[in-house]
């Protein structure tokens, strides 16, 4: 849940600067496409005293605002390639589908190789 709400808070903080025209990447430096696996492993130690109640509603929250987010553009603003220049070659949907949609079946299939090894 922990992992969901903070690739949220990627989004969101994207999404935000962004929109405010504050360019920066969707991935905090020092990290890319190659290395955010370090960055995974950081959101694990930095939640390591977050309860399963604080992980619930964290993602609770970043979800209804990302949801919210999504609500507000067009169907051409999120699937039309070259929309904002900052998004680059790909469309703003690709990255809200990644952030939502995409890990939520990853973390589907996470929870359920857990309860099998169990």
């Amino acid at each position: 849940m922990i992992h969901l709400y903070e690739w949220h808070l990627l989004l969101l903080r994207w999404l935000e600067s962004n929109f405010n025209g504050e360019e920066r990447n969707f991935l905090p430096e020092p990290y890319n496409w190659r290395t955010y696996g370090k960055m995974n492993e950081e959101f694990v130690e930095k939640h390591q005293t977050t309860s399963l109640v604080e992980a619930e509603n964290y993602l609770k929250k970043s979800h209804e605002q990302v949801m919210k987010k999504l609500d507000a553009l067009s169907n051409e603003e999120l699937f039309q390639k070259k929309q904002f220049a900052w998004v680059g070659n790909t469309t703003l949907g690709s990255y809200f589908i990644s952030a939502t949609s995409s890990h939520y079946e990853w973390a589907i299939k996470k929870l359920k190789q857990s309860q099998k090894n169990k």
